[in-house]
Protein backbone atom coordinates (compact mmCIF):
# COMPACT_ATOMS: atom_id res chain seq x y z
CA UNK A 1 0.00 0.00 0.00
CA UNK A 2 1.03 3.36 -0.94
CA UNK A 3 1.60 5.83 2.17
CA UNK A 4 0.99 9.54 1.64
CA UNK A 5 3.59 11.62 3.73
CA UNK A 6 1.62 15.03 5.22
CA UNK A 7 4.39 17.66 4.57
CA UNK A 8 1.87 21.37 5.79
CA UNK A 9 5.04 23.51 5.44
CA UNK A 10 6.46 22.50 2.10
CA UNK A 11 3.15 22.31 0.14
CA UNK A 12 2.22 25.72 1.98
CA UNK A 13 5.11 27.23 0.10
CA UNK A 14 4.60 26.14 -2.60
CA UNK A 15 1.54 27.06 -3.24
CA UNK A 16 2.19 30.41 -1.97
CA UNK A 17 5.07 30.39 -4.49
CA UNK A 18 2.46 29.44 -7.47
CA UNK A 19 -0.05 31.97 -6.54
CA UNK A 20 2.85 34.70 -6.37
CA UNK A 21 3.65 33.69 -9.82
CA UNK A 22 0.34 33.86 -11.27
CA UNK A 23 -0.81 36.95 -9.95
CA UNK A 24 2.94 38.83 -11.15
CA UNK A 25 1.84 37.10 -14.72
CA UNK A 26 -1.41 38.37 -14.73
CA UNK A 27 -0.19 41.68 -13.26
CA UNK A 28 2.57 42.37 -15.66
CA UNK A 29 1.76 40.64 -18.76
CA UNK A 30 -1.86 39.86 -18.40
CA UNK A 31 -1.32 36.36 -19.02
CA UNK A 32 -3.30 33.33 -17.30
CA UNK A 33 -0.61 30.89 -15.47
CA UNK A 34 -1.80 27.53 -17.07
CA UNK A 35 1.31 25.35 -17.17
CA UNK A 36 0.26 23.55 -20.72
CA UNK A 37 -0.42 26.42 -21.97
CA UNK A 38 2.91 28.40 -21.03
CA UNK A 39 4.52 25.40 -22.69
CA UNK A 40 2.32 25.01 -25.52
CA UNK A 41 3.13 28.42 -26.66
CA UNK A 42 7.12 27.87 -25.88
CA UNK A 43 6.52 25.06 -28.48
CA UNK A 44 4.70 27.34 -30.96
CA UNK A 45 4.83 30.92 -30.38
CA UNK A 46 2.96 33.83 -31.69
CA UNK A 47 5.83 36.26 -31.35
CA UNK A 48 9.26 36.56 -30.32
CA UNK A 49 8.70 38.14 -26.95
CA UNK A 50 5.42 35.41 -26.91
CA UNK A 51 8.46 33.27 -26.58
CA UNK A 52 10.77 34.81 -24.49
CA UNK A 53 8.84 35.16 -21.29
CA UNK A 54 7.39 31.82 -21.71
CA UNK A 55 11.43 30.55 -21.83
CA UNK A 56 12.16 32.67 -18.89
CA UNK A 57 8.95 30.80 -16.71
CA UNK A 58 9.95 27.51 -17.87
CA UNK A 59 13.62 28.08 -17.17
CA UNK A 60 13.07 29.09 -13.64
CA UNK A 61 10.90 25.82 -13.35
CA UNK A 62 13.69 23.49 -14.19
CA UNK A 63 16.17 25.28 -12.08
CA UNK A 64 14.24 25.40 -8.80
CA UNK A 65 15.91 22.08 -7.97
CA UNK A 66 19.43 23.73 -8.40
CA UNK A 67 18.26 26.32 -5.96
CA UNK A 68 17.00 24.11 -3.56
CA UNK A 69 20.43 22.24 -3.94
CA UNK A 70 22.05 25.85 -3.09
CA UNK A 71 20.14 25.72 -0.27
CA UNK A 72 19.83 22.77 1.32
CA UNK A 73 23.20 20.69 0.13
CA UNK A 74 20.67 18.26 -1.50
CA UNK A 75 18.18 17.61 -3.99
CA UNK A 76 14.77 17.28 -3.03
CA UNK A 77 13.25 14.06 -2.37
CA UNK A 78 10.99 12.40 -5.12
CA UNK A 79 9.47 9.56 -4.51
CA UNK A 80 7.52 7.86 -7.47
CA UNK A 81 5.61 5.09 -6.23
CA UNK A 82 4.54 3.74 -9.22
CA UNK A 83 5.77 2.14 -12.54
CA UNK A 84 7.27 3.86 -15.31
CA UNK A 85 4.42 2.58 -17.68
CA UNK A 86 1.57 3.72 -15.13
CA UNK A 87 3.21 7.48 -15.72
CA UNK A 88 2.93 6.98 -19.09
CA UNK A 89 -0.81 6.16 -19.34
CA UNK A 90 -1.43 8.98 -16.66
CA UNK A 91 0.61 11.54 -18.56
CA UNK A 92 -1.56 10.20 -21.98
CA UNK A 93 -4.27 10.77 -19.85
CA UNK A 94 -3.87 13.93 -18.72
CA UNK A 95 -2.72 15.06 -21.74
CA UNK A 96 -6.01 14.55 -23.35
CA UNK A 97 -7.73 15.69 -20.19
CA UNK A 98 -5.85 19.06 -20.96
CA UNK A 99 -6.66 19.38 -24.61
CA UNK A 100 -10.45 18.77 -24.40
CA UNK A 101 -10.70 20.66 -20.98
CA UNK A 102 -9.19 23.86 -22.99
CA UNK A 103 -6.71 24.05 -20.02
CA UNK A 104 -5.13 22.31 -17.12
CA UNK A 105 -5.09 22.45 -12.85
CA UNK A 106 -2.87 25.44 -12.19
CA UNK A 107 -4.75 27.83 -15.22
CA UNK A 108 -8.04 26.69 -14.27
CA UNK A 109 -7.76 25.55 -10.68
CA UNK A 110 -5.91 28.79 -9.69
CA UNK A 111 -5.93 31.29 -11.85
CA UNK A 112 -9.77 30.37 -13.03
CA UNK A 113 -11.16 30.24 -9.70
CA UNK A 114 -9.25 32.68 -8.27
CA UNK A 115 -11.31 35.12 -10.74
CA UNK A 116 -14.84 33.39 -10.10
CA UNK A 117 -14.85 31.63 -13.72
CA UNK A 118 -17.92 29.01 -13.97
CA UNK A 119 -16.10 27.19 -16.25
CA UNK A 120 -12.82 26.96 -14.40
CA UNK A 121 -15.23 25.72 -11.30
CA UNK A 122 -16.84 23.16 -13.59
CA UNK A 123 -13.23 21.72 -14.80
CA UNK A 124 -12.00 21.74 -11.28
CA UNK A 125 -14.84 20.14 -9.82
CA UNK A 126 -13.77 17.47 -12.71
CA UNK A 127 -10.63 17.41 -11.80
CA UNK A 128 -10.78 16.66 -8.54
CA UNK A 129 -13.20 13.81 -8.81
CA UNK A 130 -11.53 12.31 -11.41
CA UNK A 131 -8.39 12.25 -9.13
CA UNK A 132 -10.63 10.89 -6.35
CA UNK A 133 -12.26 7.90 -8.90
CA UNK A 134 -8.73 6.96 -9.98
CA UNK A 135 -7.03 7.01 -6.87
CA UNK A 136 -9.89 4.71 -5.06
CA UNK A 137 -9.95 2.28 -8.33
CA UNK A 138 -6.41 2.17 -8.51
CA UNK A 139 -5.57 1.69 -4.78
CA UNK A 140 -8.61 -0.25 -3.68
CA UNK A 141 -10.31 -1.86 -6.62
CA UNK A 142 -7.17 -2.59 -8.49
CA UNK A 143 -4.71 -2.91 -5.70
CA UNK A 144 -1.85 -1.27 -7.71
Amino acid sequence: MIETEFTPLASTLGGALIGLASVLLMWLRGNVFGATGILAGFLQPSSSTDWSWRAALLAGMLTGPLVYLSLTGGFPEIQVPVSTLSMIVGGLIVGVGVTYGSGCTSGHGVCGMARFSPRSIVATLTFMAGTALMVFLTRHVIGL
